[in-house]
């Protein structure tokens, strides 16, 4: 019997494409490192997108509150309002930060030394490439022959 993911005269490999194959030599300990270096990379990447929501959300909230300051002028309270445009408006969100310096903090800090590491460890141990962990996986759970279970865009299966 043949392999089912034979590639039926195609001249397309069976399974992951080259880019993503692991390197001769490269044992399952290190695509499982990788893997999880990856995960935790793409657990930051989410992070750091609430840190922009929360920087976003901050940023209109503030603005909103001139829209306040206006109504409860409009409204008689002067009070009030100049005690939410002299203590809240512009206000740091932390001492001597805005969201957007919070934001570039985390950037610079934490972020891009993160993914620097994370890039020089594929450039190193597998020669730059990207999501081996999930590529072998799949290759695992796929079905053989099966249309909706291909091994990369453009393989017969």
């Amino acid at each position: 019997m043949t392999d089912p993911r034979h590639d039926h005269g195609t001249g397309a490999e069976p399974g992951p494409d080259r880019a993503h194959r692991r390197p001769d030599g490269v044992n399952d300990t290190t695509v499982e490192a990788l893997g999880a270096l990856s995960k935790a990379l793409e657990t930051t990447e989410r992070a750091r997108g609430h840190l922009y929501s929360f920087h976003q959300l901050t940023g209109s909230a503030d603005l909103e509150l001139d829209r306040a300051v206006e109504l409860l002028r409009k409204a008689g309270h002067t009070a009030h309002a100049d005690r939410v445009e002299r203590e809240i408006l512009g206000r740091n969100v932390i001492p001597d930060h805005w969201t957007f310096q919070i934001v570039e903090a985390y950037d610079a800090t934490y972020y891009e030394p993160f993914k620097a590491v994370e890039r020089r460890a594929r450039d190193e141990l597998v020669q730059g490439r990207d999501h081996l962990f999930e590529a072998e996986m799949k290759e695992a759970r796929r079905t053989a022959g099966h249309p909706d279970h291909t091994a990369h865009p453009g393989s017969p299966g």
